[in-house]
């Protein structure tokens, strides 16, 4: 791999804690959401998880789509990160991935997130380690 950018953060007391990024902008609380008993209230590492993989993937798509010298109307990606236990005591993460593609038929659509879905970093990261299930609407 030939580095582009490394980005660097420091997180303290964990799921209760504080995190920051080395440029110092990100700079806030992290806390264990009310549905896995917390208090809530801040941010938490899935949300952080969903905001990064959703921007990626969404840029991803985004290069796949001039490459493909495709034109499409705005897109979104919307990430739902969940966490839950394993068998083995430990925790997991699943991903879905919902894009939207407007201006193009559904059938471009579903290439395109195919072919971002390889191009992505996060997806390169997770795949054949989480389930990422992908959805396009148009």
């Amino acid at each position: 791999m030939k580095p582009l950018y490394t980005a660097a953060a420091t997180a303290t007391g964990g799921r209760e804690g504080h995190v920051k990024s080395s440029d110092g902008i990100l700079d806030l609380d992290v806390r264990i959401p009310r549905e896995m008993g917390g208090p809530g209230g801040q941010t938490n590492p899935e949300q952080l998880f969903a905001a990064g993989y959703s921007a990626c993937f969404d840029s991803a798509l985004n290069h796949v789509a001039r490459l493909k010298k495709i034109k499409t109307g705005t897109t979104t990606v919307q990430a739902e990160v969940t966490i839950g236990s394993t068998e083995s005591g430990g925790f997991s993460l699943a991903v879905k991935l919902h894009a939207h593609i407007p201006g193009i038929t559904q059938e471009v659509a579903e290439e395109l997130i195919q072919t971002a879905h390889q191009v992505c970093p996060y997806s390169n990261a997770t795949r054949n380690n989480i389930p990422v299930e992908l959805s396009v609407s148009i």
